[in-house]
């Protein structure tokens, strides 16, 4: 998630804070949901919609990633009265204001986090896994062709109209794009990425700015923006003082390996297999030993020696 200081009011639906808002509001956020995947996948959602809004899925274990969903939403048809309703279809919805994420690995990654909650233990029947599909809206090009929608599928390579049917879409949709699509679509990727009412053309985004214009005045909303800005504050403080920290440890690393070198220089010529040896150490208390030693020794070569002794490693 990027996340830029604006005010509430300037938030547009590409923001993760209001994405997640808007889908979450118990009293509009099915409907919400439904026209925004609607509009996007160009088809009716007729099914009963589950939101889960800004939902987390811990790793299998302690040492592996887990993962935070933006929106995900279960799709389930007409059940009867007391029977658990089947999922037919997880949409995963995610706005992305960021460049520096290798897309497909990534989305690979959350797709198979996905799909892992998809069967029961036991189940093997594997036409109960739910369709999925992982709706990534970003304001920035991800293939660079231009296109306002890029879908992504699996299918044969030596046979391209073989029929692969594994339920699995991964749609990538460029707001500024101008290939593909239809007016309607770009009618709705506008008002995301600029979220005012004169964006509002058609029946799909003026119903969507209605929903826009009730959250932003919502007393609830405003409260959980300012619990949300505050959080951002803290975790920026935080990170920058573990980046100033992690610059001067760099910093400390650096000066250490300028100063071994210039002593050992004062000897004579330094072979690479040394020099190498020294500036591929980054451990500041190793590196501030090293300096003491390298004053002791007479040559590059014995300041090598002496290291490779036990008694001498850290000097």
């Amino acid at each position: 998630m990027a996340y830029t200081k604006k005010k509430l009011e300037e938030l547009d639906i590409i923001d993760n804070f209001l994405m997640d808002r808007l889908a979450f509001d118990e009293t509009f956020g099915e409907d919400f949901c439904r026209r925004m995947l609607s509009s996007l996948l160009q088809k009716e959602i007729t099914g009963r919609l589950q939101v889960h809004a800004q939902k987390f899925l811990p790793a299998h274990t302690p040492t592996m990633r887990g993962i935070r969903m933006d929106v995900e939403i279960e799709e389930t048809g007409d059940v009867r009265e007391g029977a658990k309703p089947a999922i037919l279809n997880i949409y995963d919805l995610e706005p992305h204001q960021r460049n520096d994420l290798d897309l497909p690995r990534h989305n690979r990654f959350y797709q198979a986090k996905i799909d892992s909650r998809g069967l029961g233990s036991g189940t093997k029947d594997f036409q109960k896994l739910p369709n999925l599909y992982i709706l990534t809206i970003l304001n920035y090009d991800p293939f660079g062709q231009d296109y306002m929608m890029y879908t992504i599928r699996n299918h044969c390579e030596e046979i391209p109209e073989l029929e692969y049917e594994d339920g699995l879409r991964f749609y990538y949709f460029y707001t500024g794009g101008k290939k593909g699509g239809n007016d309607q679509l770009r009618t709705l990727l506008r008002y995301i990425q600029d979220s005012r009412r004169e964006n509002a053309t058609d029946e799909a985004t003026l119903a969507l700015h209605q929903h826009v214009s009730r959250a932003k005045v919502s007393p609830e909303v405003k409260e959980a923006y300012m619990t949300f800005e505050e959080f951002i504050y803290y975790e920026r403080k935080d990170a920058a003082k573990e980046a100033a920290k992690e610059a001067a440890k760099e910093t400390e690393i650096k000066t250490r390996h300028t100063d071994i070198l210039s002593i050992l220089a004062d000897y004579g010529e330094i072979p690479e297999s040394i020099r190498k040896h020294i500036e591929e150490t980054d451990d500041p208390d190793t590196l501030s030993h090293w300096v003491k030693l390298a004053a002791r020794v007479n040559s590059p070569e014995e300041f090598m020696e002496r290291l490779a002794s036990k008694t001498d490693q850290n000097a």
